[in-house]
Protein backbone atom coordinates (compact mmCIF):
# COMPACT_ATOMS: atom_id res chain seq x y z
CA UNK A 1 0.00 0.00 0.00
CA UNK A 2 2.74 2.51 1.10
CA UNK A 3 4.46 1.78 -2.28
CA UNK A 4 0.92 2.38 -4.07
CA UNK A 5 0.57 5.46 -2.36
CA UNK A 6 4.66 7.02 -3.21
CA UNK A 7 3.80 6.16 -7.21
CA UNK A 8 0.19 7.52 -7.19
CA UNK A 9 1.90 10.91 -5.25
CA UNK A 10 5.02 10.78 -7.69
CA UNK A 11 2.55 10.39 -11.04
CA UNK A 12 0.38 13.11 -9.38
CA UNK A 13 3.17 15.36 -8.73
CA UNK A 14 4.58 14.98 -12.52
CA UNK A 15 1.22 16.60 -13.75
CA UNK A 16 0.99 19.08 -11.28
CA UNK A 17 4.50 19.92 -12.48
CA UNK A 18 3.76 19.67 -15.74
CA UNK A 19 0.90 21.81 -15.56
CA UNK A 20 2.11 24.45 -13.41
CA UNK A 21 4.98 25.22 -15.82
CA UNK A 22 2.69 25.40 -18.64
CA UNK A 23 0.17 28.09 -17.31
CA UNK A 24 3.75 29.68 -15.41
CA UNK A 25 5.45 29.97 -18.54
CA UNK A 26 4.14 29.38 -21.58
CA UNK A 27 2.00 32.24 -22.58
CA UNK A 28 -1.58 32.79 -22.21
CA UNK A 29 -2.23 32.77 -26.61
CA UNK A 30 -0.44 29.50 -26.98
CA UNK A 31 -2.13 27.67 -24.14
CA UNK A 32 -5.62 28.61 -25.48
CA UNK A 33 -4.37 27.31 -28.73
CA UNK A 34 -3.38 24.33 -27.26
CA UNK A 35 -6.08 20.80 -26.93
CA UNK A 36 -8.31 21.81 -23.89
CA UNK A 37 -6.55 25.15 -23.28
CA UNK A 38 -9.55 27.16 -24.43
CA UNK A 39 -10.73 27.70 -21.05
CA UNK A 40 -7.15 30.03 -20.45
CA UNK A 41 -8.56 32.74 -23.22
CA UNK A 42 -11.65 33.62 -20.53
CA UNK A 43 -9.46 34.54 -17.91
CA UNK A 44 -7.14 37.32 -16.84
CA UNK A 45 -3.05 36.78 -17.48
CA UNK A 46 -2.83 36.69 -13.55
CA UNK A 47 -5.22 33.89 -12.72
CA UNK A 48 -3.74 31.83 -15.10
CA UNK A 49 -0.01 32.48 -13.42
CA UNK A 50 -1.54 31.90 -10.24
CA UNK A 51 -2.88 28.52 -10.83
CA UNK A 52 0.24 27.69 -12.41
CA UNK A 53 2.31 28.33 -9.43
CA UNK A 54 -0.86 26.49 -6.74
CA UNK A 55 0.01 23.84 -9.16
CA UNK A 56 3.85 23.88 -8.61
CA UNK A 57 3.10 24.21 -5.01
CA UNK A 58 0.83 20.96 -5.14
CA UNK A 59 3.91 19.17 -7.07
CA UNK A 60 6.27 20.08 -4.19
CA UNK A 61 3.45 19.61 -1.40
CA UNK A 62 3.16 15.94 -2.35
CA UNK A 63 6.88 14.96 -2.35
CA UNK A 64 8.63 16.85 -0.20
CA UNK A 65 7.48 16.80 2.99
CA UNK A 66 7.66 13.35 3.14
CA UNK A 67 10.86 12.72 1.72
CA UNK A 68 12.23 15.32 4.08
CA UNK A 69 10.11 14.06 6.86
CA UNK A 70 9.34 17.80 7.83
CA UNK A 71 5.40 18.20 8.40
CA UNK A 72 4.68 14.95 6.04
CA UNK A 73 1.06 16.06 7.32
CA UNK A 74 1.63 17.99 4.59
CA UNK A 75 0.96 15.51 1.36
CA UNK A 76 -2.42 14.15 2.48
CA UNK A 77 -3.18 17.93 3.13
CA UNK A 78 -1.98 19.34 -0.87
CA UNK A 79 -4.05 16.11 -2.23
CA UNK A 80 -7.14 17.10 -0.58
CA UNK A 81 -6.19 21.02 -2.40
CA UNK A 82 -5.42 19.26 -5.52
CA UNK A 83 -8.56 17.34 -5.17
CA UNK A 84 -10.74 20.63 -4.98
CA UNK A 85 -8.70 21.97 -7.96
CA UNK A 86 -9.76 19.24 -10.34
CA UNK A 87 -13.58 19.75 -9.16
CA UNK A 88 -12.67 23.11 -10.75
CA UNK A 89 -11.60 22.00 -13.40
CA UNK A 90 -13.53 19.15 -14.41
CA UNK A 91 -16.57 21.80 -13.66
CA UNK A 92 -14.82 24.62 -16.59
CA UNK A 93 -14.37 21.50 -18.86
CA UNK A 94 -17.70 20.67 -18.27
CA UNK A 95 -19.34 23.93 -19.21
CA UNK A 96 -17.09 23.93 -22.00
CA UNK A 97 -18.13 20.49 -23.70
CA UNK A 98 -14.74 19.04 -22.94
CA UNK A 99 -16.02 15.65 -21.94
CA UNK A 100 -12.37 13.98 -22.83
CA UNK A 101 -10.86 16.53 -19.92
CA UNK A 102 -13.71 15.90 -17.68
CA UNK A 103 -13.13 12.26 -17.52
CA UNK A 104 -8.95 13.04 -17.54
CA UNK A 105 -9.89 15.26 -14.85
CA UNK A 106 -12.05 12.78 -12.99
CA UNK A 107 -9.04 10.38 -12.87
CA UNK A 108 -6.75 12.98 -11.27
CA UNK A 109 -9.40 13.57 -8.87
CA UNK A 110 -9.92 10.05 -7.80
CA UNK A 111 -5.80 9.25 -7.85
CA UNK A 112 -5.71 12.31 -5.21
CA UNK A 113 -8.23 11.31 -3.09
CA UNK A 114 -7.10 7.91 -2.62
CA UNK A 115 -3.47 9.68 -1.71
CA UNK A 116 -5.71 11.61 0.68
CA UNK A 117 -7.30 9.01 1.90
CA UNK A 118 -4.20 6.78 2.64
CA UNK A 119 -2.00 8.91 4.24
CA UNK A 120 -4.63 10.17 6.41
CA UNK A 121 -5.44 6.69 6.98
CA UNK A 122 -3.89 2.88 7.05
CA UNK A 123 -0.51 4.49 5.67
CA UNK A 124 0.03 7.90 7.62
CA UNK A 125 3.90 9.09 7.93
CA UNK A 126 2.86 9.86 11.99
CA UNK A 127 2.07 6.09 12.62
Amino acid sequence: MNLALWIGAALLAAVALTGGLTKTFVPPEKLAAAPGGGWTAHVSVGFLKSLGVLELLAAVGLILPAVVDIAPALVPVTAVCWILLMAGAMITHGRLGEARFVALNSVYLVLAAFIAWGRFGPESFTG
